[in-house]
């Protein structure tokens, strides 16, 4: 097995001990530092939700403050991402990597020592930009360590970690905010950041393109705003409504500057947007693939913290606990995925993988009221497994597809594209459950404030339901979140069998990479 070419071009660093041509002896080691990185952004993604309230109280941070507090660091995030690509294949990726990791530990020390909201949304968005560096770099320089059969391994392991990141973020939290203070949920980062700048500039070798071109000002303005602007419409939709004149400037304001930059771009010999890339149908079918499979999973991952906490009661810990299952069923396709894939072909694998997810999907949107925490053990363990033989192979085939002097960029675009479809499929099952909620809820004979604030969300019902000593409203609120969340799952479920057949009708069968 050789090295892939990019390891070998100018600029690209070996190990002393390894001769070229041969892989490098420190490329686990190097792995199981990018797995750490990603790990921590994964969890830092969720980890603010159990701490928000102690932030809030102790800040003092009225609703909007705390809705950019959660928001600011998944918004710059996404915004961030195509421009972080092109600049890692042109300064160094591992130059750019190491980078973003001393941004996102600077942030996390201005997040543990803020002293007021806007301090700690600042805080939060450098920790977005550091997040933005790290997350298509860590993908892109897998190609300069691993070869083709060893990749699809790599991949799994960063998807793995990354994922997994989701439901400790809520355990991690709960676990600290039970014996620390809330700013202890920034200041954990600190030592792994820390762990994962020593091991970049250890163990990882340099790899870029010295042909990349320079990072445009108008370009970089108009991609971070598009994509911000899109995230932040998104995001803020189900809560202000779609008709909220602030959601419809952010959206209308997010499509004209992502036009404007596609048409800049087409006069570019080497975009930032590189749309070129969609027309490898490997890349292409590969992305939306990883896309629609995040939208789907993304939005379990929503639903389900609130079930578990709200209509079964479990702490924040509890819940993080909770979630494992769904982790354990993604660490055994990870590891399963490649020799499969090997053996029967990408489409096979994946197109089963989404069949497996949508399964659980539907298992999901059987549970009833009663039904206790089995029952969603059961499914979230299968929803793991569909999700891992979906998403390892389909990302390893993107990255497959991708010419070697722009695994940044391809990176780049890969990862967007899942971001926007996170947030997606957040909004619209966030949407669709708090429609079905609010048409379930039975509120007769209560006073008007009291009903409207109960039709909030199932956690404001069971506060109205405590504070007047009402069982009844308590039920009703369990009966009609479940309601909600079986519709929901219902949807999931439909996207992902669409997807599956989609992928068995367009991904190609057996790895290749595009010429």
């Amino acid at each position: 097995m050789t090295a892939r070419p990019d390891a070998a071009r100018p600029g690209a660093a070996r190990s002393a001990a390894a001769p070229p041509g041969t892989p490098d002896p420190r490329r686990w080691w190097a792995l199981g530092a990018l797995v750490v990185c990603v790990l921590v952004l994964g969890f830092d993604l969720t980890i603010l939700n159990v701490a928000l309230p102690a932030m809030a109280s102790q800040l003092g941070a009225d609703t909007g403050e705390q809705q950019w507090i959660a928001d600011s660091y998944i918004v710059v995030f996404a915004a961030l991402l195509l421009p972080a690509g092109l600049l890692g294949d042109r300064f160094g990726r591992r130059r750019m990597l190491t980078a973003g990791l001393v941004v996102f530990l600077a942030g996390s020390v201005a997040g543990t020592f803020a002293g007021s909201p806007e301090q700690l949304v600042a805080a939060r968005a450098g920790m977005g930009v550091g997040a933005a560096l790290v997350m298509p770099l860590a993908l892109s320089v897998l190609p300069s360590l691993f070869g083709d059969e060893e990749r699809s391994k790599a991949v799994g392991a960063i998807a793995a970690g990354a994922a997994a990141g989701l439901p400790l973020g809520p355990l991690v939290g709960g676990w600290l905010l039970d014996h620390y203070w809330w700013g202890s949920v920034f200041l954990v980062n600190v030592p792994l950041a820390a762990f994962g700048i020593l091991a970049c500039l250890l163990l990882l070798p340099e790899s870029r393109d010295p042909a990349a071109p320079a990072v445009g000002a108008v370009s970089t303005l108009l991609s971070a705003g598009g994509l911000g602007a899109l995230v932040f419409g998104i995001i803020e939709g189900p809560g202000r409504g779609w008709t909220d004149p602030l959601v419809l400037l952010a959206l209308s304001g997010s499509a004209a500057m992502l036009a404007g930059l596609v048409l800049h771009e087409r006069r570019s010999e080497r975009p930032l947007l590189d749309l070129g890339l969609l027309r490898r149908p490997a890349f292409l079918w590969n992305t939306l693939t990883t896309s629609l499979t995040t939208l789907v999973i993304a939005g379990l991952l929503f639903l389900l913290p609130q079930y578990l906490q709200a209509v079964l009661g479990y702490g924040a810990f509890d819940t993080g606990v909770r979630l494992m299952p769904m982790m354990g069923g993604l660490l055994v396709a990870a590891r399963c995925a490649a020799p499969l894939v090997r053996r029967l072909g990408a489409r096979t694998v994946v197109s089963a993988g989404l069949v497996v997810l949508a399964a659980a999907a539907f298992l999901g949107a059987a549970t009833g009221p009663g039904d206790g925490y089995g029952w969603a053990a059961l499914w979230l363990t299968v929803a793991g497994t569909g999700f891992g033989f979906a998403v390892v192979p389909a990302m390893d085939g993107a990255l497959a597809a991708l010419p070697a002097d722009r695994s940044g960029t391809g990176s780049g675009l890969l990862q967007t594209l899942r971001q926007v479809g996170g947030a997606v499929g957040v909004a619209l099952l966030g949407s669709l459950l708090a429609g079905a909620f609010t048409g379930r809820l039975d509120t007769s004979g209560l006073p008007g404030p009291a009903a409207d604030a109960a039709r909030e969300s199932v956690v404001a019902a069971h506060l109205v339901a405590t504070r007047l000593d009402a069982p009844g409203l308590a039920a009703s609120a369990d009966a009609a979140f479940v309601h909600g969340m079986s519709l929901a799952l219902a949807v999931c479920g439909v996207a992902a069998l669409v997807t599956a057949v989609f992928t068995a009708l367009r991904l190609p069968g057996r790895r290749h990479r595009d010429a």
